[in-house]
């Protein structure tokens, strides 16, 4: 007796074309998928308070097993301004013809600091937190926003060493510091584009988080921090404009000349860059828009491979 197998219909696999339409016709999206621009926004905003928690948990994190804990907070850069003080006011003289030098400097290094420490954060965001990115959903962006508002946070603790500062050395509380406000928000939005373009490029080259301190330590150079750009520039008169103009424009130097302005009642507009606020606007804008879709451009492709 013969015996008869019937092996099963064989199936085509269905075109792509049929597969897009099936997915879409029952709602299912790509895994990971980048969302749109305003989808995106709106994504973030909703996890604010999660930006805002995590922030403030890095930060208290921080110190944690230190014996004098968050005292840190204000110490560690009052020590730095010490140092800068015995370098380059003591050692190299700086302080020759700046009025309220001490105010100047302290100002000067706190200002920096939050744009260097908000950087160098920035640019580890994802690879430095890659656990957190694969096994959770959500806009990465909130990632490198969350490590400057760690470093504004931060800040805010050294302004009150530095309105204590300004108070010993005999400068009045003037109504000229609420503009700290708007000198410290355009400040952070381009510490946060910029902080967003490094994430990206960071993620995917660990090796630029080795390059930067380099980068940074010659920006903190070239920015004015321990020296006046004015007393720079009229000792060396022959430099040619555009020199001036470019050590002026510097976003570091405008946002450190913004908060001495606003601090300090000895540093007066003359010393200002010319059209300042909207210097200081506009590389807030170019920086925190264009880091923003930059960084939203490739949001699909972090914590893999």
């Amino acid at each position: 007796m013969s015996q008869v197998l019937h092996t099963p219909p064989q199936t085509q696999a269905a075109p792509h074309g049929d597969l897009a339409a099936l997915a879409a016709r029952h709602g299912l999206t790509v895994s990971g998928a980048r969302p749109s621009l305003p989808e995106y926004i709106r994504q973030l905003w909703a996890r604010r308070h999660f930006i805002t928690a995590f922030a403030t948990a890095k930060l208290t994190a921080t110190y944690a097993q230190a014996k004098l804990g968050q005292v840190w907070q204000v110490m560690t850069p009052l020590l730095n301004a010490a140092v800068y003080y015995f370098i380059f006011g003591v050692l190299l003289d700086t302080k020759k013809g700046v009025a309220d030098f001490i105010p100047f400097l302290v100002t000067g290094v706190f200002v920096w600091t939050f744009t260097q420490t908000s950087i160098m954060a920035g640019t580890r965001a994802i690879s430095g937190n890659i656990g957190l990115v694969r096994a959770l959903h959500f806009p990465r962006a909130a990632l490198p926003i969350s490590f400057c508002l760690q470093q504004l946070q931060q800040l805010l603790f050294s302004m009150a060493a530095l309105a204590f500062i300004l108070l010993a050395v005999g400068v009045p509380p003037a109504l000229s510091w609420f503009l700290v406000i708007p000198a410290l928000t355009l400040q952070f939005v381009f510490n946060a584009g910029i902080s967003m373009v490094l994430a990206r490029l960071g993620a995917n080259t660990p090796d630029i988080a080795q390059l930067m301190p380099f980068i940074l330590r010659t920006w903190m150079y070239i920015s004015g921090v321990m020296w006046s750009i004015d007393n720079l520039l009229d000792k060396h008169a022959g430099l040619p404009t555009w020199v001036a103009d470019l050590l002026r424009a510097n976003p570091a130097a405008v946002y450190i000349d913004l908060m001495r302005f606003a601090l300090i009642d000895s540093f007066h507009a003359g010393q200002l860059p010319p059209h300042v606020w909207l210097v200081a606007a506009g590389w807030a804008l170019l920086s925190g828009v264009g880091g923003f879709i930059y960084f939203w451009k490739a949001e699909e492709t972090y914590g893999r491979g």
